[in-house]
Protein backbone atom coordinates (compact mmCIF):
# COMPACT_ATOMS: atom_id res chain seq x y z
CA UNK A 1 0.00 0.00 0.00
CA UNK A 2 2.99 2.63 1.01
CA UNK A 3 4.23 2.30 -2.57
CA UNK A 4 0.88 3.08 -4.50
CA UNK A 5 0.51 6.31 -1.63
CA UNK A 6 3.93 7.11 -2.99
CA UNK A 7 3.55 6.93 -6.38
CA UNK A 8 -0.35 8.92 -6.21
CA UNK A 9 1.06 11.73 -7.27
CA UNK A 10 2.45 10.57 -10.37
CA UNK A 11 -0.54 8.93 -11.31
CA UNK A 12 -2.69 11.64 -10.79
CA UNK A 13 0.11 14.14 -13.01
CA UNK A 14 -0.45 11.04 -16.16
CA UNK A 15 -4.23 11.12 -15.44
CA UNK A 16 -4.09 15.09 -15.93
CA UNK A 17 -2.62 14.78 -19.59
CA UNK A 18 -5.15 11.97 -20.48
CA UNK A 19 -7.96 13.80 -18.75
CA UNK A 20 -6.87 16.99 -20.42
CA UNK A 21 -6.55 15.44 -24.23
CA UNK A 22 -9.77 13.70 -24.02
CA UNK A 23 -11.19 17.76 -24.11
CA UNK A 24 -10.49 18.55 -27.30
CA UNK A 25 -9.10 15.67 -29.21
CA UNK A 26 -11.35 14.37 -32.14
CA UNK A 27 -13.84 11.74 -31.10
CA UNK A 28 -13.35 12.00 -27.61
CA UNK A 29 -14.24 15.62 -27.00
CA UNK A 30 -17.78 15.07 -28.58
CA UNK A 31 -21.11 16.10 -26.47
CA UNK A 32 -22.60 12.04 -27.29
CA UNK A 33 -19.74 10.65 -25.39
CA UNK A 34 -20.38 10.47 -21.71
CA UNK A 35 -18.56 12.70 -19.29
CA UNK A 36 -18.31 9.30 -16.75
CA UNK A 37 -17.09 7.08 -19.84
CA UNK A 38 -14.22 10.00 -20.66
CA UNK A 39 -13.27 10.15 -16.95
CA UNK A 40 -13.48 6.34 -16.73
CA UNK A 41 -11.46 6.01 -19.61
CA UNK A 42 -8.72 8.33 -18.87
CA UNK A 43 -8.28 6.38 -15.61
CA UNK A 44 -7.89 2.99 -16.82
CA UNK A 45 -5.41 4.48 -19.17
CA UNK A 46 -3.33 6.19 -16.32
CA UNK A 47 -3.57 2.91 -14.34
CA UNK A 48 -1.97 0.91 -17.30
CA UNK A 49 0.61 4.14 -18.33
CA UNK A 50 1.73 4.24 -14.41
CA UNK A 51 1.72 0.77 -14.18
CA UNK A 52 4.01 0.02 -17.09
CA UNK A 53 6.46 3.59 -16.50
CA UNK A 54 8.98 4.14 -14.45
CA UNK A 55 8.04 6.23 -11.63
CA UNK A 56 11.48 6.98 -9.98
CA UNK A 57 11.86 9.30 -6.96
CA UNK A 58 8.38 10.15 -5.31
CA UNK A 59 6.79 13.66 -5.90
CA UNK A 60 6.56 15.43 -3.11
CA UNK A 61 3.15 17.52 -2.82
CA UNK A 62 4.45 21.35 -2.65
CA UNK A 63 3.94 24.42 -4.73
CA UNK A 64 6.02 22.90 -7.34
CA UNK A 65 3.03 20.26 -7.70
CA UNK A 66 0.64 22.37 -8.87
CA UNK A 67 3.09 23.97 -11.18
CA UNK A 68 3.59 20.22 -12.28
CA UNK A 69 -0.52 19.68 -12.96
CA UNK A 70 -0.66 23.05 -15.32
CA UNK A 71 1.89 21.89 -17.18
CA UNK A 72 0.36 18.40 -18.05
CA UNK A 73 -3.20 20.10 -18.49
CA UNK A 74 -1.36 22.51 -21.28
CA UNK A 75 0.71 19.21 -22.60
CA UNK A 76 -3.04 17.36 -23.05
CA UNK A 77 -4.54 20.24 -24.30
CA UNK A 78 -1.52 21.04 -26.76
CA UNK A 79 -1.85 17.33 -27.78
CA UNK A 80 -5.44 16.85 -28.25
CA UNK A 81 -5.53 20.38 -30.06
CA UNK A 82 -3.04 19.55 -32.61
CA UNK A 83 -4.82 16.25 -33.77
CA UNK A 84 -7.99 18.10 -33.41
CA UNK A 85 -6.75 20.91 -35.64
CA UNK A 86 -5.16 18.47 -38.65
CA UNK A 87 -8.99 17.02 -38.83
CA UNK A 88 -10.60 20.47 -39.24
CA UNK A 89 -9.10 20.16 -42.47
CA UNK A 90 -11.66 18.87 -43.54
CA UNK A 91 -14.46 21.56 -42.85
CA UNK A 92 -12.01 24.10 -44.24
CA UNK A 93 -12.08 22.02 -47.42
CA UNK A 94 -16.01 22.11 -47.06
CA UNK A 95 -16.10 25.79 -46.34
CA UNK A 96 -14.34 26.51 -49.62
CA UNK A 97 -17.20 23.90 -51.39
CA UNK A 98 -20.14 25.64 -49.64
CA UNK A 99 -18.63 28.91 -50.90
CA UNK A 100 -18.43 28.02 -54.58
CA UNK A 101 -21.48 26.39 -54.94
CA UNK A 102 -23.67 29.07 -53.58
CA UNK A 103 -23.92 27.69 -49.40
CA UNK A 104 -21.84 30.20 -47.69
CA UNK A 105 -24.96 31.87 -46.62
CA UNK A 106 -26.22 28.61 -44.95
CA UNK A 107 -24.71 26.97 -41.95
CA UNK A 108 -25.79 24.20 -39.89
CA UNK A 109 -25.25 24.13 -35.85
CA UNK A 110 -22.44 21.85 -34.63
CA UNK A 111 -23.12 19.64 -32.01
CA UNK A 112 -19.95 19.02 -30.88
CA UNK A 113 -19.39 22.60 -30.53
CA UNK A 114 -22.08 24.61 -30.60
CA UNK A 115 -21.16 26.73 -33.29
CA UNK A 116 -22.25 27.39 -37.03
CA UNK A 117 -20.87 25.04 -39.46
CA UNK A 118 -20.78 24.77 -43.10
CA UNK A 119 -22.86 22.44 -44.41
CA UNK A 120 -20.58 20.64 -46.76
CA UNK A 121 -17.93 21.13 -44.32
CA UNK A 122 -19.59 19.50 -41.32
CA UNK A 123 -20.83 16.86 -43.84
CA UNK A 124 -17.06 15.73 -44.79
CA UNK A 125 -16.31 16.26 -41.52
CA UNK A 126 -18.64 13.79 -40.23
CA UNK A 127 -17.54 11.10 -42.97
CA UNK A 128 -13.88 11.46 -42.05
CA UNK A 129 -14.93 10.62 -37.85
CA UNK A 130 -16.39 7.89 -39.44
CA UNK A 131 -13.73 7.09 -41.15
CA UNK A 132 -11.45 7.65 -38.59
CA UNK A 133 -13.34 4.96 -36.41
CA UNK A 134 -13.27 2.74 -39.48
CA UNK A 135 -9.12 2.81 -39.62
CA UNK A 136 -9.16 2.83 -36.00
CA UNK A 137 -7.58 5.78 -35.79
CA UNK A 138 -9.24 6.54 -31.97
CA UNK A 139 -6.48 3.40 -30.92
CA UNK A 140 -3.86 5.25 -33.11
CA UNK A 141 -4.10 9.03 -30.98
CA UNK A 142 -4.16 6.51 -27.63
CA UNK A 143 -1.00 5.23 -28.77
CA UNK A 144 0.57 8.03 -29.69
CA UNK A 145 -0.56 9.96 -26.00
CA UNK A 146 0.50 6.92 -23.80
CA UNK A 147 4.21 7.37 -26.54
CA UNK A 148 4.32 10.59 -25.21
CA UNK A 149 4.46 9.94 -21.43
CA UNK A 150 7.33 8.32 -22.20
CA UNK A 151 9.10 11.07 -24.59
CA UNK A 152 8.34 13.61 -22.42
CA UNK A 153 7.31 12.43 -19.09
CA UNK A 154 5.29 14.00 -16.45
CA UNK A 155 6.93 14.70 -13.04
CA UNK A 156 8.91 17.45 -14.00
CA UNK A 157 8.37 21.48 -14.85
CA UNK A 158 11.45 21.42 -17.42
CA UNK A 159 10.50 22.38 -21.23
CA UNK A 160 12.96 21.71 -23.64
CA UNK A 161 11.47 23.75 -26.45
CA UNK A 162 12.01 26.85 -27.00
CA UNK A 163 9.02 29.94 -27.38
CA UNK A 164 10.28 30.17 -31.44
CA UNK A 165 10.14 26.20 -32.07
CA UNK A 166 6.67 25.83 -30.69
CA UNK A 167 5.87 28.91 -32.87
CA UNK A 168 7.49 27.23 -36.08
CA UNK A 169 5.34 24.02 -35.20
CA UNK A 170 2.28 25.82 -35.49
CA UNK A 171 2.90 27.68 -38.60
CA UNK A 172 4.01 25.01 -39.94
CA UNK A 173 0.79 22.67 -38.95
CA UNK A 174 -1.10 25.55 -40.38
CA UNK A 175 0.61 26.00 -43.58
CA UNK A 176 0.10 22.14 -43.84
CA UNK A 177 -3.49 22.27 -43.15
CA UNK A 178 -4.49 24.75 -45.70
CA UNK A 179 -2.36 22.76 -47.92
CA UNK A 180 -4.25 19.75 -47.72
CA UNK A 181 -7.74 22.10 -47.72
CA UNK A 182 -6.98 22.97 -51.34
CA UNK A 183 -6.12 19.59 -52.08
CA UNK A 184 -9.41 18.29 -50.93
CA UNK A 185 -11.56 21.25 -52.28
CA UNK A 186 -9.70 22.01 -55.67
CA UNK A 187 -11.50 19.53 -58.20
CA UNK A 188 -14.77 20.22 -57.31
CA UNK A 189 -13.82 23.90 -56.21
CA UNK A 190 -12.29 24.34 -60.22
CA UNK A 191 -15.10 22.63 -61.83
CA UNK A 192 -17.43 25.09 -60.29
CA UNK A 193 -14.89 27.89 -61.55
CA UNK A 194 -15.43 26.24 -65.37
CA UNK A 195 -18.83 26.05 -64.63
CA UNK A 196 -19.23 30.27 -63.64
CA UNK A 197 -17.17 30.73 -66.78
CA UNK A 198 -19.42 28.95 -68.74
CA UNK A 199 -22.60 31.01 -67.48
CA UNK A 200 -20.61 34.32 -67.62
CA UNK A 201 -20.32 33.32 -71.49
CA UNK A 202 -23.94 32.49 -72.08
CA UNK A 203 -24.78 35.52 -70.12
CA UNK A 204 -22.92 37.52 -72.86
CA UNK A 205 -24.09 35.59 -75.13
CA UNK A 206 -27.81 35.49 -74.74
CA UNK A 207 -28.69 38.39 -72.61
CA UNK A 208 -32.28 37.65 -72.48
CA UNK A 209 -31.55 34.29 -70.22
CA UNK A 210 -32.28 35.11 -66.72
CA UNK A 211 -28.93 33.37 -65.93
CA UNK A 212 -29.31 34.11 -61.79
CA UNK A 213 -32.32 31.36 -62.40
CA UNK A 214 -30.46 29.24 -64.34
CA UNK A 215 -26.78 29.28 -62.65
CA UNK A 216 -28.11 28.41 -59.06
CA UNK A 217 -29.42 25.51 -59.62
CA UNK A 218 -26.88 24.25 -62.23
CA UNK A 219 -23.95 25.56 -59.91
CA UNK A 220 -25.52 23.19 -56.56
CA UNK A 221 -26.46 19.96 -58.97
CA UNK A 222 -22.79 20.08 -60.60
CA UNK A 223 -21.40 20.13 -56.95
CA UNK A 224 -23.35 17.07 -55.51
CA UNK A 225 -22.40 15.47 -58.63
CA UNK A 226 -18.44 16.21 -58.25
CA UNK A 227 -19.43 15.26 -54.81
CA UNK A 228 -20.31 11.68 -55.56
CA UNK A 229 -17.24 11.02 -57.57
CA UNK A 230 -14.86 12.64 -55.93
CA UNK A 231 -15.60 10.89 -52.59
CA UNK A 232 -12.52 7.91 -53.89
CA UNK A 233 -10.08 10.92 -53.90
CA UNK A 234 -11.62 12.12 -50.25
CA UNK A 235 -10.76 8.52 -48.69
CA UNK A 236 -7.83 8.39 -50.05
CA UNK A 237 -6.49 11.92 -48.96
CA UNK A 238 -8.11 11.15 -45.46
CA UNK A 239 -5.33 8.46 -45.20
CA UNK A 240 -2.69 10.93 -45.26
CA UNK A 241 -4.20 12.95 -43.05
CA UNK A 242 -4.50 10.78 -40.46
CA UNK A 243 -1.09 10.10 -40.86
CA UNK A 244 -0.50 13.57 -40.58
CA UNK A 245 -2.20 13.60 -37.63
CA UNK A 246 -0.36 11.15 -35.49
CA UNK A 247 2.89 12.78 -37.08
CA UNK A 248 2.31 16.19 -35.77
CA UNK A 249 1.52 14.83 -32.19
CA UNK A 250 4.91 12.75 -32.40
CA UNK A 251 6.54 16.05 -33.51
CA UNK A 252 5.08 17.58 -30.46
CA UNK A 253 6.04 15.44 -28.16
CA UNK A 254 9.86 15.11 -29.44
CA UNK A 255 9.46 19.34 -29.89
CA UNK A 256 8.68 19.37 -25.81
CA UNK A 257 10.76 16.49 -24.47
CA UNK A 258 14.14 17.59 -26.30
CA UNK A 259 14.17 14.45 -28.00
Amino acid sequence: MEPFLASLPYLLLVLVRITSFFVVAPLFSMKGVPNHLKLGLAAFLALIAWSSLETGEPIPLDVYYVGMVIKEFAVGIALGFTAALVLYTVQIAGAFIDFQMGFAIASVMDPQTGTQVPIIGHFKYILALLFLLTVDGHHMMLDGLMRSLQVFPVGTLEVAAEFGDIAQFVTNLFTDMFLIALQIALPIVGALFLVDVALGILAKTVPQLNIFAVGFPLKIFTGFVLLMFSMPIFFYILQSLFEKIMVSMGDLTRLLGGA
